[in-house]
């Protein structure tokens, strides 16, 4: 199948879109008001999908659309239409000494194309960020997740032809795995791709794409509870990190613990433990737990766990005897997505926020808090853990590049 068309209509349509800050807000509101609206039609084509998936795969709880679900898009949304528009802002401004008056300001990126996999929400967050920031989404959602992308998407359209506005400012590709393929073939026709989703999604863009890449990269994430660490105040940002949606990529994967608080690992754990947490712990770590924690859920750690994006009720731990091999140990199993410290040492606090390398890092705080919405940005296209443009939420401003505009009076260069 040729997918031309798609990329010709969607490049047509930012050519010639042109809207108020005022007209996008109005639209996005009125897009959160059709979403609460089409509640009942979402959740029975979500069911579709989750049907078709083993509720026992990690990707089920990010498919699952619910009441609630919906009710916090259609916030996102709202809040979205809030934020200041990042269009237009001058960057710099300045005047030569020739005459000629040369600005800098903020611009949309143009055509950019998604590839996620079974998150429905996404088609909601990309397309409000997107329009926000003028640009023309074109999405490749995945198969798993199809009747719910197609429902979206309708919603979508049918808010944008009320206000007179060209749908193809939001395109959803098929399902067919070809269609990803040229997407990221679409030289000309797209000016960025960004992968959402699974290590081996991002790995293939990466690799196979002729478009520019934006990473969003997968959530390989440790918790370190230091020496000095507060025993209430590590349990809960432990259980919290773990427990509060184990298939989203801020979910924590390895809780570090200093040999000199090995005593208080059994009270740490004990919360997971209650709540179905399967632990595969170093032999210090586990010789702690065994007799405390529930056998069925104990195991020996193997070299395979450390540096595993688990996306479930699942979860390593290992010793270390100092700060120092706590950051080696993060430095080399990091995605540099989210990483974070329990702690009251002030010098550790510091040494820890300046030295691990990741695009959020914490100290006494849960890592669930990496999160578009949680950093006041509205909404997130994707956690970006490269270093090139963007790097982790990326919302408004990371959906903008800039350009100059001279102006003159009949100026020539000698």
């Amino acid at each position: 199948m040729d997918y031309t068309q798609y990329f010709e209509n969607a490049q047509a349509a930012g050519r010639k879109t042109s809207l108020t800050a005022d007209k996008i807000n109005e639209v996005l509101q009125d897009l959160a008001e059709a979403a609460l609206t089409n509640t009942n039609e979402l959740l029975a084509e979500n069911q579709k999908d989750l049907h078709r998936m083993d509720p026992a795969n990690p990707n089920y709880d990010r498919l699952k659309l619910t009441p609630v679900r919906i009710q916090d898009i259609a916030k996102d949304i709202v809040n979205v239409a809030k934020l200041d528009n990042p269009l237009g802002h001058i960057l710099s401004d300045k005047t030569m000494p020739n005459g000629l008056q040369i600005s800098k300001i903020t611009v949309p990126l143009g055509v950019v194309g998604v590839i996620y996999e079974a998150r429905p929400n996404v088609t909601f967050d990309v397309f409000t960020l997107c329009f926000k920031t003028g640009n023309i989404c074109i999405l490749k959602g995945g198969s798993d997740a199809e009747f719910s992308n197609k429902a979206i998407i309708k919603v979508i359209h049918e808010v944008l032809a009320k206000h007179h506005i060209d749908v193809n400012v939001a395109t959803l590709l098929p399902k067919e795995r070809e269609a990803a393929e040229a997407l990221m073939q679409a030289v000309g026709y797209v000016d960025v791709i960004i992968p959402r989703g699974s290590q081996g999604l991002i790995n293939s863009v990466r690799k196979n794409s002729k478009v520019p890449v934006i990473e969003t990269g997968a959530g390989i994430v440790h918790t370190y509870f230091d020496e000095s660490a507060d025993l209430e105040k590590g349990t809960n940002i432990i259980f919290n990190s773990k427990t509060r949606r184990v298939s989203v990529c801020n979910a924590l994967d390895c809780a570090i613990i200093n040999s000199k608080r090995l005593a208080d690992l059994p009270k740490l754990a004990r919360p997971l433990g209650e709540a179905g947490v399967e632990i595969f712990a170093d032999e210090q770590a586990f010789d702690m737990l065994k007799g405390d924690y529930p056998v069925e859920l104990l195991h020996k750690a193997g070299p395979e766990h450390f540096g595993t994006e688990f996306l479930s009720m699942k979860m390593a731990v290992k010793t270390v005897n100092n700060l120092e091999e706590a950051l080696d140990h993060i430095a080399n199993h990091s995605s540099k997505h989210s990483e974070a410290i329990v702690t009251e040492d002030p010098a550790h606090m510091e040494t820890f926020l300046n030295r691990v390398d990741a695009a959020a890092v914490y100290v006494n705080t849960s890592t669930a808090f990496t999160d578009g919405a949680q950093f006041g940005l509205g909404a997130e296209i994707g956690i970006s853990t490269q270093k090139l443009h963007a790097r982790g939420p990326m919302a408004l401003q990371e959906l903008t590049s800039y350009k100059w505009l001279v102006r003159g009076n009949g100026q020539t260069r000698a």
